[in-house]
């Protein structure tokens, strides 16, 4: 097992300010009130990325409330039926994503607002909105 890591310049920069940015002295590292691993401060998911992903559940052979999404957000379908469904768009192509049952899916949300109703290709019962603003 390789026990190096590849340092990220904000780290490296951490790191020598730390230390005072001076290579001498004991050899020992000085110590730092560095952050701890993971992503700097004020660089963490904001809330327009947050937003960005969204869920169509199936539950009962049945789509739910119809869900809001920015436009080109990420929609993640999961699947709680034992059933295989579809999240197919009434009309053109904008989206069509297949889902096997307890399974799940994601698919891009169209760029274009507005509002889109789909339906299950297997199921034509099955009916549901999704809004992009």
């Amino acid at each position: 097992m390789n026990a190096r890591r590849k340092l990220s310049p904000l780290w490296v920069l951490l790191i020598l300010l730390g230390t005072g940015g001076c290579a001498g002295g004991s050899g020992s590292p000085a110590p730092t009130s560095a952050p701890p691993p993971g992503p700097a401060y004020g660089v963490g998911p904001t809330a327009a990325t947050a937003a960005a992903t969204a869920t169509i559940t199936i539950k009962d052979f049945a789509y739910g409330d119809p869900l809001t999404v920015a436009p080109g957000a990420a929609v993640t379908v999961t699947n709680m039926d034992a059933a295989a469904h579809t999240v197919t768009a009434d009309e053109g192509s904008a989206f069509d994503a297949q889902v096997k049952g307890g399974g799940t899916a994601t698919f891009t949300a169209p760029t274009k607002p507005g509002s889109y109703a789909y339906h299950c290709t297997y199921h034509p019962g099955m009916h549901g909105t999704l809004v992009v603003k």
